[in-house]
């Protein structure tokens, strides 16, 4: 299986660097992955709304121009759905055996995601309806994939 993880911003805090690198590592036992990083807008502090969806559409053309025709696509959003970890590892399974190989999962920048990029996505996945910095959700988001991928092949997983 082929995972990217497309994100908006470049990643700076080297506690959290050091996390991801971690879990990719782990990860690469058993998928191919891809870490993407598109570059973000510059948002002044008290952004119009008309100012924000234009930051929004922006970072999402760059998202967009990452993900290829055939590549399932999750969005992060608090809106999506939220799932165990078993059920996370349950549709990546699914995934797998009905033939989506290349699964991209994509977090927006501090704005969210543009409406053509939800629009991309196959399905929208939350985490919480608490709002995190984006670059801590990519952390999260690894260590999840990593222990689906572990609740997947049998193996143990701390709970």
């Amino acid at each position: 299986m082929n995972i990217s993880i497309v994100t908006v911003g470049k990643l700076k805090e080297k506690y959290l660097k050091q996390g991801i690198d971690e879990y990719t590592k782990r990860l690469s036992a058993y998928a191919k992955i891809e870490l993407i990083e598109v570059a973000d807008e510059k948002a002044p502090e008290q952004a119009s709304e008309a100012e924000q969806q234009q930051i929004k559409e922006k970072e999402g053309e760059r998202i967009l121009a990452k993900l290829h025709p055939d590549t399932y696509v999750i969005a992060l959003a608090i809106q999506g759905k939220m799932l165990t970890s078993e059920q996370l590892a349950d549709n990546l399974d699914k995934l797998a055996t009905y033939g989506k190989s290349k699964i991209a999962f994509v977090i927006g920048g501090s704005l969210g995601l543009s409406d053509d990029v939800m629009k991309r996505a196959n399905e929208s996945l939350s985490f919480s309806k608490m709002t995190f910095p984006h670059q801590l959700m990519k952390l999260v988001l690894v260590e999840q994939v990593y222990r689906a991928f572990r609740i997947m092949r049998g193996e143990p997983y701390h709970k």
